[in-house]
């Protein structure tokens, strides 16, 4: 077998040993098939099953604090995800009582989430200090660094929907203050991360996927927080935020993965949302005499945002078809392996339904509203799946694992080139074993 550096060299995974044992036991319980199904030279790779079945036994005794090496930015999809189903739930036109007592604890618990993955990652960085440089130069991980400042700003858009008319005044002062913080990250975030991938490393067109737009994604919800905020402040500041929101939104540049797809929803989706209502809270926002005639200059505002979301919803909408026919052949043929990646069923198609919300208010279609409360109710199904899943991939150790989550080895990458000499884990030492047939 091919040996680390060499052309051809893939590096092993658990799956292999275990595949290669569970066949070597079947051809052992039925001795006279062995020359019939055995091709040359596959007798040694079950030698080297056997001399590498302590490599399994080994990883499956793997402790947390090393499996936490692996807790990667995508966890912070998480978060995004959960507090997206918060917002759509506030955006709900149709009312009930105890719908805001579901999306308050839709925002408490993730606000919890937010919290868990900031220490987690905090301890993995801590810990295994050489992770974070990595993460910042993984070719896929490194995408996700934004999820952090996304997620940041979702928390915002929750406290600011179910905290403002439930805590005192002191409130309204300190998320103005939190929206142009979130403002600077994201700008930072953005243009920080494609700066460092495009420095550090070298894309090629066959290697494109959606989840190249990601780390846009924290100015695109710059928006729709503005247009939350701006609805809940008075005239002078009201304005101040809408033309930030107005400014800032919008600039963009395997099967597992294919749930990123969904990731071009959002800036159709969360961009026609949030123009219809940043442009409903001028007329609130807009002096008396602006432009001469503030009324009138608002109500123009409204006619034409309203038809470029329009516009926009009605692209989101393609995005999300299209997306949806990617999974197809991954559903049908049981191909679709749990990553992280699978919040993006989620969060994305969370701003579909905000905006389809917002496009039924803006032309007064209750049919349109009706559409988007039967999203919601899917989405909300959609999301405790995902989470159920996600519990069941850390139990049966597809995630949270060397070599399997977002950070490990691929292309010219290797995490073992940010380690010191004296640091050495299971992944460098176990997983990056050599295969050698025995004597």
């Amino acid at each position: 077998m091919t040996s680390p550096r060499q052309e051809g060299y893939r590096t092993p995974t658990i799956e292999d040993y275990e595949r290669h044992e569970k066949r070597r036991d079947q051809l052992e319980d039925h001795p006279s098939q062995l020359h019939l199904q055995l091709p040359s030279g596959v007798l040694s790779l079950f030698s080297e099953t056997r001399s590498h079945l302590s490599l399994t036994k080994s990883l499956e005794k793997l402790l947390w604090k090393e499996r936490l090496r692996h807790y990667t930015w995508t966890f912070f999809t998480m978060t995004m995800a959960t507090g997206g189903i918060a917002n759509v739930i506030h955006a709900v036109p149709f009312r009930f009582p105890g719908i805001d007592t579901i999306g308050t604890i839709f925002f408490l618990f993730n606000l919890l989430l937010f919290l868990i993955n900031v220490v987690l990652i905090s301890f993995r960085f801590h810990v295994f200090p050489e992770t974070f440089v990595a993460s910042l130069s993984h070719p896929t991980e490194s995408l996700f660094v934004p999820a952090a400042v996304v997620s940041f700003g979702t928390v915002l858009i929750n406290i600011s929907q179910y905290g403002l008319n439930n805590v005192g005044p002191w409130l309204n002062t300190a998320v103005l203050v939190l929206f142009w913080i979130d403002a600077a990250l994201a700008v930072i975030a953005s243009t920080g991360i494609y700066l460092v991938i495009w420095s550090t490393q070298t894309f090629t067109i066959h290697q494109m996927t959606p989840i190249w737009i990601f780390p846009a994604y924290p100015l695109l919800i710059i928006g729709p927080y503005a247009a939350v905020l701006s609805a809940t402040l008075d005239q002078s500041r009201a304005l101040d935020i809408i033309i930030g929101g107005f400014t800032l939104q919008g600039k963009l540049p395997k099967e597992s993965t294919r749930p990123g797809m969904f990731v071009s929803v959002g800036p159709s989706a969360f961009t026609a949302g949030a123009l219809i209502n940043l442009a409903i809270n001028t007329e609130k926002a807009l002096p008396a005499d602006f432009m001469g005639n503030g009324p009138l200059a608002s109500m123009i505002i409204r006619v034409v945002a309203s038809w470029a979301a329009l516009w926009l919803w009605g692209l989101a909408i393609w995005f999300f078809i299209v997306s949806v026919g990617a999974h197809w052949t991954c559903v049908r043929d049981g191909d679709l392996n749990f990553a992280m990646t699978w919040y993006s069923f989620i969060f994305p198609n969370t701003a579909l339904v905000t905006a389809t919300f917002a496009v039924g208010t803006a032309f007064s279609s209750n049919v349109i509203q009706i559409v988007g409360c039967v999203m919601s109710c899917i989405l909300i199904v959609a999301w405790f799946f995902v989470f159920g899943m996600m519990i069941r991939a850390i139990i049966h150790k597809q995630i949270l694992w060397p070599q399997k989550g977002e950070d490990k080895d691929e292309g010219g990458f290797r995490v073992a080139d940010f380690k010191n000499d004296r640091v050495r884990s299971y992944s460098e030492s176990f997983i990056r074993t050599p295969i050698t047939s025995p004597v």
